[in-house]
C-alpha cells in the first residue's frame, strides 16, 4: 500500500510562495529530482499541476539538472483534482468526482510513496484522514503574508523525523497523531 506524503517548501513563518525562495540551491534540487524518481506518483490540486505543467516543455535556456528533472517527472503518474479542468496532460489522470474513494484505491493499488502537492488538497485528504507524513521544508526566510502551509486547522501531528537537506534549508516529517498521548 503507497503512502501519501505532502511535502513543501516554507518560510520560518509558515509561508509557501516559490517566488519568495528563488530558484533552488543546485544540492537542494537534485534532492528534489531524487524524491521524484523515487516516488510512485504525484497527486495535484489544479493550481499546483499548473504551475508544474512548466516541466512538459523544453526550454532552450535550461541545463543538464533541469532537463533530468524535466525526464523524471514526465515518466511518472500524475492525478489531478480538479472540478473545472476539462483535461490534463501526459502521463496525467483527471480526477474530479468520487476524489476519497480514488485516491483510496490509489493508495490500495501502488506501492512507495505518492507525492501529495497543493495545501488545498492536501487539507481535504487530510481532514479525510488520507495524509500518511508530512514533510515541511523550512528555509531562512520570512515572508510575512500569503498562503499557509496548511490550508485549515492543523491536524494533531507527531514528528517522525528531522534532518538537514543542504545548509540552509532543514525538512521536518510529521506523521498524524493516533493517539490520546499526542500534544
Amino acid at each position: 500500500m503507497a503512502k501519501l506524503v505532502f511535502g513543501l517548501n516554507q518560510s520560518l513563518d509558515g509561508y509557501i510562495d516559490h517566488r519568495a525562495f528563488g530558484p533552488p540551491n543546485p544540492s537542494l534540487f537534485r534532492h528534489f529530482m531524487e524524491q521524484v524518481r523515487g516516488s510512485a506518483g504525484m497527486v495535484y490540486g489544479r493550481g499546483m499541476y499548473e504551475v508544474m505543467r512548466y516541466w512538459d516543455e523544453d526550454s532552450a535556456d535550461w541545463g543538464a539538472d533541469e532537463h533530468a528533472y524535466a525526464a523524471v517527472w514526465r515518466s511518472k503518474p500524475k492525478w489531478v483534482v480538479s472540478h473545472s479542468l476539462k483535461s490534463v496532460g501526459p502521463n496525467a489522470t483527471l480526477i474530479a468526482d468520487d476524489v476519497e474513494a480514488t485516491i483510496r484505491r490509489l493508495k490500495a493499488r501502488h506501492d512507495g510513496e505518492i507525492e501529495v502537492a497543493g495545501p488545498g488538497l492536501a487539507r481535504s485528504l487530510g481532514d479525510l484522514g488520507l495524509i500518511d507524513e508530512y514533510q515541511l521544508y523550512i528555509h531562512p526566510i520570512v515572508v510575512g503574508q500569503g498562503k499557509p502551509f496548511f490550508a485549515g486547522p492543523r491536524p494533531r501531528l507527531r514528528l517522525v523525523a528531522s534532518d538537514v537537506i543542504v545548509e540552509d534549508v532543514i525538512r521536518l516529517t510529521y506523521g498524524p497523531c493516533l493517539t490520546a498521548r499526542c500534544s
